[in-house]
């Protein structure tokens, strides 16, 4: 079943080769430079798909990245769940690169599937195991999905798995929740990501997520790290080094963007008609 996920990208190569003059055309009109996305989960009732669709229709850019964990082949094993929306969000990606966009799909843990296929293109998607991304300000960028550096990934996958479904059922929760909020005029608000926030030991994992990564980032020599896996947004500096985490849209609904002269953004996107984002911005340290 997972691999008839995958196939949904397309069977061979046939989007616009990234050096084409309609490419490079296309890109010089894209008032992004690169848009940094990860932790989709297509394939579950988490995925906020609609909200994903709005976003892509809003920022075009030279450079899409999928940073992992695009589809969940952890809950496509258990149960086959593929709405129009999860479909659409596929299609649209993929008119991107037919459109000039050079996107590169980074397998995770969750689409770890897909890693046999690294090195080929599929709908003009370009798959690769990490990438490195070099900012019009010149600095580089290492992007990696993120789950190597997660010990109960790596070491006890059975454990993982377990912790994935509560987690399924904290979102399924979340969804109702919001339901009932909008119901009454609220924004959306993650419940899962306020009691990872306050878990004490959920914070000590993530800062050390966030350090190990950044910390294999400075000793391949790069500026920065994009990465994703832990479903929280974050941009900023540990010991020199930039380390941004583009989030997810299951939770935050976040993106990393870079804009023309390289200054680098976190998005988060909302749906309402008014503040329809909330951006922090940072640069890509010298």
């Amino acid at each position: 079943m997972t691999v008839m996920a995958f196939d949904a990208l397309g069977g061979g190569y046939t989007g616009t080769a990234p050096g084409s003059r309609f490419a490079a055309a296309t890109a010089r009109r894209a008032p992004y430079r690169a848009v940094f996305i990860s932790d989709l989960h297509l394939g579950t009732p988490g995925c906020q798909a609609d909200a994903l669709l709005e976003f892509l229709k809003e920022h075009p850019s030279e450079y899409l990245y999928l940073v992992g964990d695009i589809v969940d082949g952890w809950q496509l094993r258990r149960r086959w769940y593929w709405p129009q929306s999860h479909n659409d969000v596929v299609q649209k990606i993929m008119r991107k690169a037919r459109k000039g966009c050079r996107v590169v799909f980074i397998p995770g843990n969750h689409d770890m599937f897909a890693r046999q296929f690294a090195g080929q293109h599929f709908g003009g998607i370009e798959v690769r195991e990490e990438a490195v991304h070099v900012t019009a300000a010149g600095q580089r960028l290492w992007v990696v999905h993120g789950d190597a550096f997660d010990a109960v990934v790596q070491c006890a996958r059975w454990l993982a798995i377990v912790g994935d479904n509560l987690y399924g059922i904290t979102l399924k929760l979340n969804r109702h929740l919001n339901r009932l909020r909008g119901h009454f005029g609220f924004p959306y608000w993650s419940l899962s990501a306020y009691l990872k926030h306050k878990v004490k030991k959920a914070v000590n994992y993530v800062s050390d997520f966030e350090t190990a990564v950044a910390s294999e980032a400075r000793r391949r020599g790069h500026d920065g790290v994009v990465c994703g896996h832990i479903h929280r947004a974050e941009m900023r500096t540990i010991d020199g080094i930039l380390y941004c985490n583009d989030g997810d849209w299951v939770e935050s609904r976040s993106a990393l963007l870079e804009h023309p002269d390289g200054r680098l953004e976190l998005r988060h996107w909302q749906t309402t008609p008014v503040a329809r984002s909330e951006p922090t911005a940072a640069r890509v340290p010298a």
